[in-house]
């Protein structure tokens, strides 16, 4: 998985590396697909965090499609919210660090046809 600032969908540098060796598995197969699956922590609102996810998401897809030369119609971009939270002792409501509430700001990527 790759992590993400607190309500940003920026892609960070050691993200960049990560994303970099996607890149190069794609370029190596290319009848692979991905699907992107984008999450927020539990802060905000259930609304707000669906959209930041899929901001996510998209700019996760942006990347690689742009700097990998990916064909778009080999990425789907899905943001899951705070659905499918990582560490779960920080739902809503619960005092949690920074550092732990960033394993739920992720994208991570699952192979979805070979």
């Amino acid at each position: 998985p790759i992590n993400f600032a607190s309500n940003k969908w920026d892609i960070l540098p050691e993200a960049a590396v990560k994303l970099q060796k996607l890149i190069d598995y794609m370029k190596k197969y290319p009848s692979v697909k991905v699907e992107i699956g984008s999450h927020t922590d539990a802060r905000g609102s259930d609304t707000y965090n669906l959209r930041l996810s899929q901001n996510r998401a998209n700019a996760t897809a942006k990347f690689i499609i742009e700097k990998g030369e990916i064909s778009p119609n080999r990425i789907l971009a899905k943001g899951y919210g705070e659905s499918k939270l990582l560490n779960e002792s920080c739902s809503n409501g619960k005092q949690c660090s920074d550092a732990e509430h960033r394993q739920n700001r992720r994208s991570e990527f699952i192979v979805i046809e070979n």
